[in-house]
């Protein structure tokens, strides 16, 4: 199979050295990407900021690895790739959120308090949705409360096949809590404080069942 995964934060700048951003580790989408890459398939990693490193051992093509900063990066990152991928997996954390302008130097600090004006970022994985077939598309879902309503939601808003709902308490972590659900928001597989490699090993053998 052909997996186009994304993984990690985005970066949105307010100046020349201060942005808005996450705690996404990048964990999940990188091991996601190195069991894809493990089962021998063909892996894209969109990935943010992160100093992670993907082993590229495996029995299938070496991983391509498309770095990115902001999520309107990662949209043009993701458009671009998608046509030859059979699953999107969108493990990133896309900031929902960028300043309205961007100042091309420093901030200097005063004495006043200032108003940062944020619009909204797209849509990636919605915009994906609506207009993508022929692909299996697999969401996350990350809350601090009513975790299993918004993954629902998100889940028919989305047109997802899948959606992998944690709560938000794993961020950064090795293991997680985490609940797999189908399109039609029912639970197919619940995790209880496992090891993110081992939520990625029955993600990927997901995907290829579907796939058939």
């Amino acid at each position: 199979m052909r997996f186009l995964i994304t993984a990690g934060p985005t970066r949105e700048p307010i100046d020349a050295v201060r942005y808005i951003s996450n705690f996404s580790s990048g964990k999940m989408g990188y091991a996601l990407a190195k069991e894809a890459v493990r089962r021998g398939h063909s892996v894209i990693l969109i990935s943010g900021p992160l100093s992670l490193t993907l082993s590229r051992k495996g029995r299938g093509n070496n991983p391509i690895i498309h770095q990115i900063e902001t999520a309107r990066e990662m949209k043009k990152a993701v458009l671009k790739y998608i046509p030859q991928a059979d699953c999107l997996i969108m493990a990133a954390a896309v900031s929902d959120y960028r300043p309205a302008h961007t100042l091309k130097g420093k901030m200097k600090k005063s004495h006043k308090e200032i108003s940062l004006k944020l619009v909204r970022n797209p849509d990636i994985l919605k915009e994906i949705g609506a207009k993508t077939r022929n692909k299996i598309l697999v969401g996350f879902a990350l809350e601090t409360k009513n975790l299993l309503k918004y993954a629902r939601a998100k889940v028919r808003e989305k047109r997802l096949d899948y959606i992998v709902a944690n709560p938000a308490s794993v961020i950064g972590r090795d293991s997680s809590d985490a609940m797999v659900l189908d399109k039609h928001g029912r639970i197919i597989k619940q995790f209880r404080q496992t090891s993110k490699a081992a939520i990625a090993n029955f993600i990927v053998r997901l995907m290829e069942r579907k796939n058939g």
